[in-house]
Order: structure tokens, then sequence, then C-alpha cells
């Protein structure tokens, strides 16, 4: 008898064109002088543009992701960093879309580093979640001595003009911030699975559409608490601030998203100024 060869055939699942960028900016200002570009690193998507500054504003660098939008199973990778003394501020060009995941992850991590008698800013576009998007996030400060630095996220649930609302997928933001080496603070807000109920529960989300937090860590935090309550003071949907650990922090949500930004955008700007006598604007490319 003759042997039969059998022949099996492996379905393998067509390959998925993912993207692992990665940015990285440093600034440093030595013997008194002005601040200055020291390293600068980016890789596709992600690249860092260099616009020239307002009057009495730090340099100032332009995160910009050229994909125009994130799928499942892409890595992003930022990394700021100012030296003592030094001042910068860090910006993204425009709002991060995130798509509908067919199980993997979207995963960005943000390490912003600031040195003794520095200044950071991280100011953060909105980043939008489609529905069945798949976001995993986390943000790590480290500063050293007197630094300051003021960062910021925001979320939209949803396509929210297009009638489409974030109700299954994940939506998991991290922050750690570490001050001298010491961890101050840790928070993490994690939505997994049916995120509809949570969202829409009064003990929850209570219908917002929107999210925002804010977070500046410096010696003076505590003594900042009163200013940044006046600040949000007549401001539409819900905000609050308190501070933790030497870490001042924001929160805010909304049912309308249009509405957070501008409040969030008002408020950013009102309380830099009072922080770090910088003026009370922000960049033009972040519309309010």
């Amino acid at each position: 008898m003759n042997d039969i060869l059998q022949v099996r055939t492996h379905l393998k699942e067509p390959a998925r064109l993912t993207i692992h960028g990665r940015a990285e900016v440093a600034f440093d200002s030595r013997n008194g002088e002005p601040t200055r570009l020291l390293h600068l690193y980016h890789h596709d998507p992600l690249r860092f543009l260099f616009p020239q500054p307002g009057a009495g504003e730090p340099p100032m660098a332009v995160l910009v992701t050229t994909s125009g939008g994130l799928v499942g199973g892409d890595r992003l990778e930022v990394s700021a960093r100012v030296g003592d003394g030094a001042a910068a501020q860090v910006v993204a060009q425009a709002a991060e879309k995130v798509y509908r995941s067919a199980g993997p992850d979207v995963t960005m991590g943000v390490e912003l580093a600031c040195g003794d008698g520095g200044w950071l800013e991280w100011l953060p576009q909105d980043t939008i979640l489609f529905d069945r998007a798949r976001l995993n996030r986390t943000t790590r400060i480290d500063v050293a001595g007197t630094g300051q630095v003021l960062a910021g996220e925001l979320l939209v649930f949803g396509r929210i003009a297009r009638g489409e609302r974030f109700t299954e997928g994940l939506a998991r933001e991290a922050w750690e911030i570490r001050r001298d080496g010491r961890l101050l603070w840790a928070d993490t807000l994690h939505l997994d699975g049916a995120c509809a109920a949570v969202l829409d529960h009064p003990a929850g989300f209570a219908g917002a559409v929107a999210y925002g937090s804010i977070v500046y860590t410096a010696p003076d935090a505590a003594e900042r608490l009163d200013e940044a309550r006046a600040l949000l003071e007549g401001m539409g949907g819900h905000a609050g601030a308190t501070c933790v650990g030497g870490v001042l922090v924001v929160r805010f949500l909304d049912t309308d998203a249009r509405r957070l930004r501008e409040g969030y955008g008002r408020f950013w700007a009102g309380f830099r100024a009072r922080v770090a006598g910088l003026p009370d604007r922000l960049p033009r490319l972040w519309v309010i």
C-alpha cells in the first residue's frame, strides 16, 4: 500500500500593520543662559516641531502624529525633559484619534522629567476614543528639587458630533509622580468592557462625554489650591481641585466636550500665569 501524504493547511490571520513611534526632546540651561535644545530624537509617526514662541514664553516643542490616528497594537513613547533652571512647553499639535480595535490595545507611554528650579508644561489636545477603541496610557513624571511641572490629559468618549458614543472598549489612564525619587501620587482611571454603564451611571460619570485632568507638582502646590478653586468658579459641567501628597489635582467632567475644552483651556492659561509668571494665554494652535 502506498503511503498517503497528508498536507495540512494552516490558516493564519492576516498581518496587521502596526506602528511603534518614539519621540524624545530635552532642554537645558547652563550658567544662567537662556534655555536651549539639548537632545532631539523622533521616529515615525512622531515628530517634534519648534515654532517661534510668543513674547515672554519659554521654548516650545510641538508634538505631531503623522499617522492620522491609532489602531490596536500601535505603540507610542514620548519623553520630554528640562534640566536644572531650564523651562519649556511641550504641546500636542492636534487631537489624537484612537480607532476601533479588533482586540489589541493602543499603548502610549509619556515620560516627563524636570530638574531643580526648572519649569515644564505638558499641554495635550483631546484624545478621541472611537467606540470599541482600546487605549492604555501611562504618564510618569519625575521632578527634582524645586522643579515645577504642569501636565494634563483630555479624553472624549466617542465621536460625539456623529452621534457615536464610546460604549465598549478600554480607557486606561494612569499617572505616577515622583519628586527626588519618592513616589508622591499614583492614580489610574480604568474602564474596560461595557463602559456605557459606568459613563451613564449617576455614581459614575453621570452621562459625561469628556473628561480632563490637570496636575501641578511643585513645592508650593498646596498653597495654590485656593487659587485653583477660584479659577474653576462659574465653569460649566463639573470641575474640582484637591491636593494630595504635594500634587495639585484638577479634574473636569462634562456632557459637552467643547465646553469642557474651553473651560480646561481657560483654567490652564490662568493657572500658569499665577504659578509661573507666564503670559495668561494658550499657544495659537490650541484653539478653544
